[in-house]
């Protein structure tokens, strides 16, 4: 290795993320069953997209990683300088990220960039120590405060923090009960604590939830609204949360908490829909929309939770049929609305100015943005 070059230790989890598009809403434990239901990888695609912005300072990095799948295969692609630390079992699993990042430690990496959900930041953080950590997003599910806004926007962080323009910033490692989950029951749980480079717009905040008397009457409104608009005839494809789930309840339909559902006519027609059930749809139903709301504190309305709401899905419904509701305190507490839907092109076709509803009648427009075009202050 070149004197002079920082080292990273980089790690993909490649089951990462599958789980998404067909509805299971996590991976843990279940890629099995995920690849069964017609899921296929994409961690890998995500870690390249930030190794891709990597590679125009790979004069500078020289890689620790894993072979085959879990790094090699990524950093050979993409033309960068690398050393394989750590060879994991054929089917790999959280040991091999533990054993991993031991080599990393072992190697003397000044940063562990890792690709995959919180089930991922609790390994890496578990080992990590002092040792800075940073997460490329390519889970279902990423409520830690570890993660970049998109994988450009991490291979921006690492490149920054290697050239210490970057303070690090201890945050929360949390993850969910991936069965109560699954059941509807959003519980989340504080495992650790990890040190990251940080900077403002670059990484995303940890997901914040919001209750009050307040918030429950404006989420009542914007239902009362929904009800009322959704008699149009379309079939409503309706997003994961406590808002959107709030129309369910005013509709008198038994809505999935944490899932994707669909609505016409006041009748539930799928409930807990996969990507290929929503893209099925749309070749029996003439009008589609979408109801999406942002995530708490972290403002994405797409490619955080929802993936079964895929680039495919969105430009087949039309980029026009897309609708967004929001309390009107969590909106102010967003600085603007983000997309990430592994698709460039789409994501800068949603950015602009976007309608949000945020009471009966009433709406409010708000800058939309392109998680991979996102720049630092």
């Amino acid at each position: 290795m070149a004197a002079g070059k920082g080292r990273i230790g980089f790690l993909v989890n490649p089951i990462a993320g599958m789980g998404g598009p067909v509805g299971l809403k996590g991976t843990d434990g279940l890629a099995e069953k995920a690849i069964a239901m017609g899921a296929r990888p994409r961690a890998m695609e995500r870690a390249r997209a930030c190794l891709d912005h990597l590679s125009r300072e790979k004069d500078a990095i020289h890689f620790l990683t894993a072979s085959g799948s879990m790094g090699e295969s990524s950093l050979k692609e993409c033309g960068l300088d690398y050393e394989v630390v750590y060879s994991p079992f054929p089917v790999t699993s959280s040991m091999d990220t533990i054993g991993t990042c031991q080599a990393f430690l072992d190697k003397g990496a000044d940063l562990i960039l890792f690709c995959g959900g919180d089930g991922t930041a609790r390994d890496v953080a578990g080992i990590a120590g002092s040792t800075p950590i940073l997460g490329i997003p390519a889970g279902v599910k990423m409520h830690s405060g570890v993660f970049a806004a998109s994988p450009q926007a991490a291979a921006d962080l690492a490149m920054r923090f290697l050239k210490k323009e970057l303070n690090l910033r201890e945050t929360e490692i949390v993850d969910v009960d991936e069965e109560l989950y699954r059941a509807g029951i959003l519980q989340t749980r504080l495992y650790l604590l990890a040190k990251t480079p940080y900077l403002p717009v670059l990484v995303s905040e940890k997901k914040r939830i919001y209750s009050s008397v307040q918030e429950d009457e404006f989420k009542d409104q914007i239902a009362l609204f929904a009800s009322e608009f959704m008699r149009d005839g379309s079939a409503y494809i309706i997003g994961a949360g406590t808002t959107t789930s709030r129309i369910a309840d005013v509709l008198g339909i038994k809505k999935t908490l944490l899932g994707v559902d669909v609505v016409q006519d006041g009748r539930l027609l799928i409930r807990d829909a996969s990507e290929e059930e929503l893209l099925g749809l749309l070749d029996r139903v003439k009008s589609v929309k979408i109801i999406l709301s942002p995530i708490g504190a972290q403002g994405f309305i797409i490619g955080r939770g929802s993936q079964q709401i895929s680039a495919a899905l969105l430009r087949r419904v039309g980029l026009d049929n897309l609708i967004i509701i929001s309390t009107p305190h969590k909106l102010a507490e967003i600085p603007y609305l983000l997309v990430d839907t592994g698709d460039e092109d789409l994501d800068v076709a949603l950015a602009g100015k976007r309608q949000v509803v945020t009471g009966y009648r009433i709406a409010q427009m708000k800058e939309t943005l392109a998680a991979s075009r996102l720049k630092a202050l």
